[in-house]
């Protein structure tokens, strides 16, 4: 597992109008996609700084990761997904390593991204994804 580069940090908001405006002002940049992710229960709005990516998480769902984790620890940094040559791989290379994972095999996320992500657990407390194109 070789990340290149920060794909993303994720960010749990509770509306992601008020988010959108907020990281537009504070950023001084614009939204470039809002999105939704149906099997995950969220819809996201991106931002690019650099070469890294903010990525804006609204729970469709209060039983759903995002919905969940804004009742529990409220608004804020949900996980820092890494870029990788091939998430398949390295979520392989992760489990041979002793890291506890969540996905055993990647799924597509927004973007069209291919994620996995890595249990926290096994992290440092760190919620961590792994991207690939």
């Amino acid at each position: 597992m070789k990340p290149t580069h920060i794909e993303h940090i994720g960010i749990a908001v509770k509306s992601l109008d008020e988010g959108i405006s907020f990281y537009e002002k504070i950023l001084g940049t614009k939204c470039y996609l809002v999105e939704e992710v149906k099997d995950q229960r969220v819809r996201t709005a991106f931002f690019m700084i650099g070469q890294t990516k903010i990525e804006l998480l609204e729970s469709t769902d209060p039983e759903g990761p995002i919905g969940k984790f804004l009742e529990k620890k409220g608004e804020g940094v949900h996980h820092i997904a890494f870029a990788v040559e091939n998430a398949d791989t390295s979520l392989n290379e992760a489990k041979e390593a002793g890291i506890e994972l969540i996905d055993k095999q990647s799924r597509k996320g927004a973007e069209g991204l291919n994620i996995g992500f890595l249990h926290p657990k096994s992290t440092k407390g760190v919620l961590m994804e792994l991207c690939s194109k």
